[in-house]
């Protein structure tokens, strides 16, 4: 992949001989950082990393990733509304596109279902809101070197210490069984790699060679990453041919069950009804009621599978995004009922409409998924520049209104 030539060409150098010792010139390197380095090679030959295994993985890495220092000290402290984080990640766009993957990755598919048990488009979500289908690999700022990025927040992060340390032995073993060059081992500024965005720890347990080549490259082989998602869901007790669960409406009387565990069955006959009118399918399940919106929004009956769902990310938000994409993948057809917005908030559907009116008049170039960053932003922006509106750069039902016009 061309980013990883790129990111080799930032990272890599030659290989230093003799001595463990990774010294650097002086005018480059940071010597706090290099001692720190150098005196972790105790703790990791411990675990068995050889010297060679080492001095490759920390070739011309002479400085912390400044980026990663950045992302850690700097992460947002909010928490995203329901309807939010499920417009950003189930939408047209990640639907249409999980399609397309369903029909060009159709034989991988089919023998990840017939060898795992788990459904293609559970999946295919899961590579969605992973890495979008892959797309987050090629571009080279979202792309850092590994065991530079971990060594970064081993040193300069107290609060993410002792995960590094941990995640860096695994990086450090991944390099060492030779399933990838230190040039293709890159990922997310925490660690997490691939396709799949597995991080080290669970790409030693999980991850598989489904391609036969002999390297387990989630990275770069679409049938590797996915079967290594497979094989997580699987190791973790998913159950073959059940759904992960129901929306329900929930009357305000039944409301107070929220995070009860009933049978289906029982569900059924407190007065709990899918609202497109089709029955459970085993009664005899159970389920937990959630109701991520509050009290008179959409509810949901969550089955053992949705809990496996979280063993990859532990996040109800995460796991219930995951089964409405893959259901909406599937040709299910999406939530029935409306989340309880503020008023004259904008629906996924009224944000790609932004998008698609300012891409046909010229203001923006991007991708039309309903996601609002720099690009929409600035598009907005010029709009309303040029339509005398406050040039804020926020997607409003004025701004939907205004382009209508």
């Amino acid at each position: 992949m061309t980013t990883r030539r790129a990111l080799l060409g930032r990272t890599a150098a030659a290989l230093i001989a003799a001595s463990i010792s990774l010294g650097a010139g002086p005018s480059l390197a940071d010597s706090g950082f290099q001692t720190w380095i150098n005196n972790f090679y105790a703790v990791a030959a411990k675990e068995g990393i050889t010297q060679t295994t080492y001095r490759k993985a920390f070739a011309g890495v002479r400085t912390p990733d400044p980026d990663v220092i950045q992302k850690a000290a700097y992460q947002p402290e909010f928490t995203t509304k329901i309807w939010e984080y499920v417009d950003s990640r189930v939408n047209p766009f990640t639907q249409r596109t999980g399609q397309e993957m369903a029909a060009k990755h159709k034989r991988t598919l089919d023998a990840l279902e017939r060898h795992y048990g788990i459904d293609r488009t559970i999946l295919l979500a899961i590579w969605s809101m992973e890495s979008n289908y892959g797309a987050v690999l090629q571009k080279d700022e979202r792309l850092h070197y590994v065991p530079r990025a971990l060594a970064t927040l081993a040193y300069a992060d107290p609060k993410r210490a002792k995960y590094a340390r941990t995640q860096l032995i695994a990086a450090l073993k991944i390099l060492q069984n030779s399933d990838v060059t230190p040039r293709e081992l890159v990922g997310s500024w925490a660690g997490a790699m691939g396709h799949t965005q597995f991080i080290p720890t669970s790409y030693l347990l999980y991850a598989v060679d489904a391609d036969g080549n002999g390297h387990r490259d989630i990275w770069s082989s679409v049938p590797d990453a996915l079967a290594t998602a497979a094989n997580l869901l699987k190791s973790n007790g998913w159950q073959p041919g059940q759904t992960w669960g129901y929306e329900v409406a929930v009357p305000a009387s039944l409301a107070k069950y929220a995070g009860q565990t009933k049978s289906l069955k029982q569900w059924a006959e407190l007065g709990l009804r899918r609202p497109n009118g089709k029955a459970f399918r085993d009664g005899g399940q159970r389920a937990s009621l959630k109701l991520p919106g509050g009290a008179g929004g959409p509810g949901f009956l969550m089955t053992k599978n949705f809990f496996v769902l979280k063993r990859y990310n532990a996040s109800d938000s995460y796991a219930l995004a995951v089964g409405l994409l893959a259901d909406e993948i599937a040709g299910y057809g999406g939530m029935q009922q409306a989340w309880n917005r503020p008023d004259g908030s904008l629906d996924v559907r009224q944000k790609m409409e932004i998008q698609t009116r300012l891409k046909e008049l010229g203001y923006y170039n991007g991708e039309v998924d309903g996601n609002f960053g720099s690009g929409s932003k600035a598009a907005i922006q010029a709009f309303q520049n040029q339509a005398g509106l406050e040039p804020d750069g926020e997607p409003t039902q004025h701004v939907l209104r205004a382009l209508r016009r």
